[in-house]
């Protein structure tokens, strides 16, 4: 089963055609020709699915009952093994500028033998009341692994989806989140004083480029 994610598009007002329909795509076609295709609503009518909802729909669960975050999603995908009390979130590497506002909201697409390094430093970040681990996944993207007592997942995200402001702040959605909400922006802040001491002592004039890239935007 072989499914196009995000494949499909709205007609262009000068062609009348949509993106699929203007693209030579002569490997699809056959594939197509050869195949049964068809259209598929993970969840509901006017609902874009994230990762999550939209895999456990196409695996026959409900994804409004069976809830799985990225973060997990992510976890799972690199062979981290989660336990109960984890708390597990995906993240980027971004960059910012000198008022902290995002200019790459995926650093420029670093490479994995780039930013496996960068990530691999996070793992030198202590927060009290929690056992932190980070995985680095692929090119700009991470995992973060969040062991401990009541850590509810109920929690915003820090990007904010578009560049030229800050990261958000994360915010605990209920009162039992509250903990780990907290535990998040201390990682998040540590982890941008982590990038900028490393970038000065190593890197020189690109410090504040890869200093930047460290800051996680977690999702």
């Amino acid at each position: 089963m072989l499914v196009v994610d995000g494949l499909g598009g709205a007609p262009h007002p000068e062609t009348g055609k949509s993106e699929l329909e203007t693209a030579e795509l002569p490997n699809l076609d056959k594939l197509a020709r050869r195949s049964a295709a068809g259209l598929t609503m993970p969840v509901m009518p006017g609902i874009t699915p994230g990762s999550g909802p939209g895999h456990m729909a196409l695996f026959g669960y409900d994804p409004v009952k069976y809830l799985m975050g990225r973060g997990v999603l992510e976890a799972l995908g690199i062979d981290v093994e989660l336990g109960a009390g984890d708390l597990a979130a995906r993240g980027n590497l971004c960059t910012l500028d000198s008022n902290n506002n995002i200019v790459d909201r995926r650093a420029g697409r670093i490479p994995t033998s780039e930013s496996a390094p960068l990530v691999e430093m996070l793992n030198d970040i202590e927060i009290s009341g929690v056992d932190v681990k980070v995985y680095p996944v692929q090119d700009y993207r991470f995992v973060l692994v969040m062991h401990g007592d009541d850590l509810d997942d109920k929690i915003s995200e820090t990007d904010p989806q578009m560049v030229g402001v800050m990261p958000l702040e994360a915010r605990a959605l209920n009162d039992a989140s509250e903990r780990a909400a907290a535990h998040v922006r201390a990682f998040v802040t540590a982890a941008g004083r982590s990038a900028a001491r490393a970038g000065v002592r190593e890197h020189g004039d690109a410090a504040r480029v890869l200093a930047a890239a460290e800051v996680a935007c977690l999702r």
